[in-house]
């Protein structure tokens, strides 16, 4: 039985991003097929301008949720120092409902693995400002 807990990992371990582009802050939930993310909106994101970031960005959010859950499993079934290649993503589907977020905001990112078959996997993740859903995407992910 593996008795891994979230707080002996890092977001290194679940995540291949660095630097800038590593946008989550904190790991609210994991398990295999999901994933609760917090991410405090910066200035120094990809995206932004002196108005805040555009929703655009969301999508990224969404990819690593999806990756935190997923990265999660594969520490879970392959240990920790299993190769952490990342995934071709896709997007099937984006709704956004608002157009940019200001500095300082903090998203949370809900994703759940809504199908899996061999190395494809589709995702969907909700977006959340305070209480309001900001954002739906739905992500397809290949890993070769």
């Amino acid at each position: 039985m593996n008795t891994l807990q979230l707080s002996d990992l890092t977001l290194k371990d679940l995540l291949p991003h660095r630097g800038n582009m590593l946008l989550i802050d904190e790991v609210l939930e994991v398990e295999s097929t999901y994933a609760v993310t917090r991410s405090v909106v910066r200035a120094s994101w990809p995206l932004a301008d002196e108005k805040g970031v555009h929703s655009l960005i969301l999508v990224e959010l969404a990819a690593q949720a999806a990756g935190v859950c997923n990265g999660w499993d594969r520490i879970i079934t392959k240990g920790l120092d299993s190769d952490q290649m990342g995934y071709l993503v896709g997007i099937k589907r984006a709704r956004f409902h608002i157009e940019r977020i200001f500095f300082d905001s903090a998203v949370i990112a809900r994703a759940k693995n809504t199908y899996n078959f061999g190395n494809l996997r589709e995702i969907f993740c909700a977006l959340h400002l305070d209480d309001r859903v900001i954002a739906e995407v739905t992500l397809q992910l290949f890993q070769a």
